[in-house]
């Protein structure tokens, strides 16, 4: 039987899991508590915009087949499947557009690994009679938020997808063990164990990006596997003991291989600043519908737009374009975009997401639907485009150089995108939600998800909420 303390209390592992165990509602800032709410209302909207995409329902497809019930809700369906399967398809729509959070240190989609695992456990709960107040979620899933970064970090961040890792599929496991751990209200040494269970199912390979579905679904392995991890120390099932700080095959020794830096990982970063330092503050809401590091690309073209409106309108006499970008953005989205092109891979692409602002003058669902891929006018501007490797330590800025064929050059540049620094505002937040649902759900059923999301800490009973994300949605780019 698995003990109730940790192997090690002096080791990140051990302290984090004390952490996790120790820490309540009232030590965590107020306002952290409110953007919880709205981050995890942000979470729903890209749910519900998700659920009925082509990928989304082939999942949904091949996984009933397999179970025809189960215990949690499959958002955006009138339908349940089991805690594992729901936490995988839900994952899957919130991944399934581009359009959810990141983190600005360590990239991560936290949504679509903490919320479907929360939601998952909370709902077979409830089949015990075991209610899950609204508090206990929005703690839950502000631990998830705070431990995912830290495992990201310790990894050096966004090296990782340099490397050519999904990184939030490789941190992922333990922020969603955490948060279910947490929920659950499981001892620190059983939290060790779910921590070690999680740890060693962690996974990504970002060639995932070029045209495949199973990109989507990445985020929603982690999901899975940390929800487990937890579900089997609930059991007493005996986990990976001290996963960070394993010299022979641990966590950060195996994913710290190759990273060419010195040390190969932190491991402080696991327990640093915890209690004091936030890192739900560097959680990122995206604007666009796109991959988080288009987003300055997206905001170097409207500031032309804005600043020469007749100028950059001249889509036929531009000659060629220029995207400078940061190594980590150059390796993830600079590639060379050939046609024909899925929505995955269009999403993913710097030079495609230029030409279609450049053409619609946005970057939102309606952009990816199927007749507007093969468009000629996108595809000639992305032929005329070229992506530029800035080098380390330029995080995400961005340069765009548009060239005409009159000789005059246009240039814009920025600092960091649109969503990052600031941050989207609450009311930001909720503008989102309501203007990329209201093609997918009714104008009711949008304001009671609404009002019952932002008043969640007054929720005695989570699955109040699950339920009301039950019932069709729409295909938003059909």
């Amino acid at each position: 039987m698995s003990s109730f303390k940790v192997t090690d209390s002096e080791g990140q592992t051990g302290q984090l899991c004390n952490w996790i165990n120790q820490v309540t509602l009232d030590d965590i800032p107020e306002e952290l508590q409110t953007r919880a709410k709205y981050l995890i209302l942000d979470g729903i909207a890209c749910a519900l915009v998700g659920a009925h995409l082509p990928w989304s329902e082939k999942a949904v497809r091949a996984i009933s087949e397999m179970e025809q019930s189960g215990t949690s809700s499959v958002f955006g369906w009138e339908m349940s499947v089991t805690p594992l399967s729901a936490a995988l398809l839900n994952s899957s729509f919130i991944q399934g557009f581009e359009l959810d959070d990141w983190h600005s240190q360590a990239p991560l989609h936290s949504n679509s690994i903490i919320l479907p695992a929360l939601f998952a456990a909370g709902q077979h709960l409830g089949t015990s009679n075991i209610k899950t107040s609204g508090k206990t979620f929005i703690l839950a899933y502000l631990i998830g938020l705070e431990v995912g970064p830290r495992v990201g970090q310790a990894l050096y961040g966004a090296d990782m997808l340099t490397r050519g890792w999904h990184s939030g599929a490789v941190f992922g496991p333990a922020a969603s063990a955490a948060a279910v751990s947490k929920l659950m209200n499981l001892p620190a040494g059983q939290i060790e164990d779910a921590l070690g269970s999680a740890c060693t199912q962690a996974c990504g390979l970002m060639s995932a990006q070029f045209e495949s579905d199973v990109k989507r679904m990445q985020h929603g392995f982690a999901a899975r596997s940390g929800l487990l991890a937890a579900m089997l120390a609930r059991s007493g099932y005996v986990g990976i003991k001290r996963v960070f700080e394993q010299e022979y095959g641990g966590f950060l020794t195996m994913f710290g291989q190759g990273s060419q830096k010195e040390p190969p990982y932190r491991v402080d970063e696991i327990s640093k600043g915890l209690g004091t330092e936030w890192k739900t503050n560097g959680v990122r809401v995206k604007p666009y519908s796109s991959m988080a590091g288009t987003h300055p690309t997206v905001d170097c073209v409207r500031k032309l737009q804005e600043d020469h409106p007749d100028k950059m309108k001249q889509l036929d006499k531009i000659k060629s374009i220029v995207l400078e970008l940061g190594e980590a953005a150059f390796h993830h989205g600079g590639w060379e975009a050939k046609r024909p092109l899925r929505a995955i891979g269009a999403q993913m692409s710097n030079t495609y997401i230029c030409a279609t602002q450049l053409v619609d003058g946005e970057v939102l669902p309606a952009q990816f639907r199927n007749q507007n891929l093969e468009r000629d006018e996108v595809w000639n501007l992305v032929n005329k485009s070229t992506c530029r490797n800035m080098g380390k330590g330029n995080g995400m800025r961005q340069k765009v150089t548009v060239a005409f064929d009159d000789g005059t050059e246009l240039a814009a540049e920025v600092e960091a995108a649109k969503g990052v620094n600031p941050p989207l505002t609450n009311e930001e937040i909720v503008d989102k939600w309501r203007k990329i649902t209201v093609e997918v759900i009714d104008k009711e059923r949008m304001e009671r998800i609404e009002k019952t999301c932002l008043e969640l800490e007054s929720l005695e009973d989570i699955t109040v909420l699950g339920e009301l994300l039950r019932g069709i949605t729409k295909n938003p780019i059909a």
